[in-house]
Order: structure tokens, then C-alpha cells, then sequence
């Protein structure tokens, strides 16, 4: 029987190229997180409590109310509205959805996402003038810490945005349709600082 060719899954944000720094410095380092396993939660009327019992149990993550990042052992849960979370998982896990569906029964649903939204990591020392750009938030570090999330725009493109850490870094997610805005909105607003691109992390 004849091996048939089979489709390999390719990120959001594969084919776009991308400007180097023409100094050899760069102001904003880019890093595509892929492959991940990505998935919307949101909370079935009356669970909170199960849902909340139901994470620690299975995924060790106590969960945090409003706008925040909640880690546990392999998921993490970023809020992006009232009852309403972004799941997250590393790796290529095409069962992801299924199983975190399965074990979160009865207390929230759960839709795949992993093929919907391509996710990029942002660091350097001018990130934050970068976002300052187009993101309409106080990003300083009074207002905006690592662990906070939102739901937001970078120029005329929704975003989540959420932040890894103090350096700062900050994690992006984009719907893969609007990636290619997203990248024209990003490297364009990087351009006076230099841009490069760190190789792919999940």
C-alpha cells in the first residue's frame, strides 16, 4: 500500500520574514512559541468551585481571579474575560482539547484553539516602547507585572497579551488570520530599535 503524503501542521507566523538589526544590536528579540496546545475555557454557571477544585486536582494550578496568568504542572490558564480563560500547554498534543475537555466535565467547556491563534514571545531592552506603540495600556511596572493578562490591540489587532516576566517579557497571542497584520504592526513599530529572532520555544 502507498504511503500517502501527509499535511504537517505549520505555525501562524511560518512564512513571514523577518527584519534583522543593522547594527548587529537589536532592541526587541522575537521568539515564536510552537508548537503549543491551546484551547478557550469558559466556566459553566454555578461551577466555580468544582472548576476551581477540579484545576488543583488535576493540574495542580490554583486559580486566580480576574485578568491573570495561573500555572499548574503542565497547563496554564490566562484571563482573558469574566468566567473565561486561555488554556495553554506545551508540545504538539493534537488530543490537548479533548483531554483537558474530559477532565474539566461538567464544570466548563472547552474548545481547541490550538490551530486559531499563533503565540510570540517579546523581549528586549525596548520592548516596552515598542508596545507603547500601539498597545493601549500602562505597561510600566507599577500598573502591569509579570503574571497580569489582557485582552487588548496592538495597532488595529486584537491581541492577548500577558506578562512572563520582570525583565520584562511578555507573551502574545494572535488569531492566525490577523498574524500577518500583526507582524507588518510589530516589525514596522521595532524598526528604530533592530529586531531578531531567537529560534522557536513552546
Amino acid at each position: 500500500m502507498l504511503d500517502r503524503p501527509r499535511l504537517a501542521a505549520v505555525s501562524a507566523f511560518a512564512r513571514l520574514a523577518l527584519p534583522t538589526a543593522g547594527d548587529g544590536r537589536a532592541g526587541v528579540t522575537v521568539a515564536e512559541r510552537h508548537p503549543l496546545g491551546l484551547a478557550t475555557v469558559t466556566l459553566r454557571r454555578g461551577a466555580e468551585t468544582a472548576l476551581r477544585d477540579r484545576l488543583a486536582q488535576s493540574f495542580g494550578i490554583t486559580l486566580r481571579s480576574g485578568p491573570k496568568v495561573s500555572h499548574g504542572d503542565r497547563v496554564s490558564l490566562i484571563g482573558t474575560g469574566p468566567r473565561s480563560w486561555l488554556a495553554i500547554a506545551a508540545g504538539n498534543d493534537p488530543s490537548f482539547a479533548k483531554r483537558l475537555g474530559a477532565d474539566l466535565a461538567g464544570t466548563a467547556s472547552v474548545a481547541d484553539q490550538s490551530s486559531g491563534y499563533g503565540v510570540l514571545r517579546l523581549s528586549g531592552p525596548s520592548v516596552r516602547a515598542v508596545l507603547a506603540k500601539g498597545v493601549p495600556l500602562d505597561l510600566d511596572a507599577s500598573a502591569f507585572s509579570p503574571g497580569d493578562s489582557a485582552v487588548t490591540l496592538a495597532g488595529h489587532v486584537g491581541i492577548v497579551l500577558w506578562q512572563v516576566d520582570a525583565a520584562p517579557t511578555y507573551d502574545i497571542a494572535v488569531f492566525r488570520s490577523h498574524a500577518a497584520d500583526f507582524w507588518a504592526w510589530l516589525t514596522t513599530s521595532s524598526a528604530e530599535y533592530g529586531v531578531s529572532l531567537d529560534a522557536p520555544i513552546a
